[in-house]
């Protein structure tokens, strides 16, 4: 951002900004949160239809790649004044949004309570 500000002297410095805290909020920490989650929870019970490993696969790449997608395009918006960069940003957006759905449709039968599982766990069911 300096850089595009002091030497090139030309750059739209919100987009830039917008670029960069885009790629360290969905590409750092939302993926890391993701991860953990994957890590974290226990696994998924036989009967579980929603979780599905390659649909979890799927969606943490499109999730990888739908930001780096916006991260660029954000960063040409900073330059450029086109309309279609705007539309590519939009685009990328909603697959983000409907990766991180997914995700967390996939996932949520992991999601359960402790004592659930130590009595699963023990063979005490009530």
């Amino acid at each position: 951002m300096s850089f595009s500000r002091y030497v090139f002297k030309s750059g739209y410095y919100p987009e830039i900004i917008t670029a960069h805290a885009h790629i360290i909020l969905a590409g750092s920490v939302l993926m890391m949160i993701m991860g953990v989650a994957l890590w974290f929870f226990p696994k998924a019970e036989k009967e579980d239809k929603k979780y599905n490993p390659l649909l979890i696969y799927i969606t943490y790449w499109s999730m990888t790649f739908t930001t780096l997608i916006r991260f660029v395009l954000q960063i040409m918006k900073g330059f450029y004044f086109y309309d279609w960069i705007g539309i590519g940003i939009t685009i990328a957006s909603t697959f983000q949004i409907l990766a991180i759905g997914l995700f967390f449709y996939s996932i949520w039968g992991r999601i359960r309570p402790v004592r659930i599982q130590y009595v699963k766990s023990k063979g005490e069911v009530k």
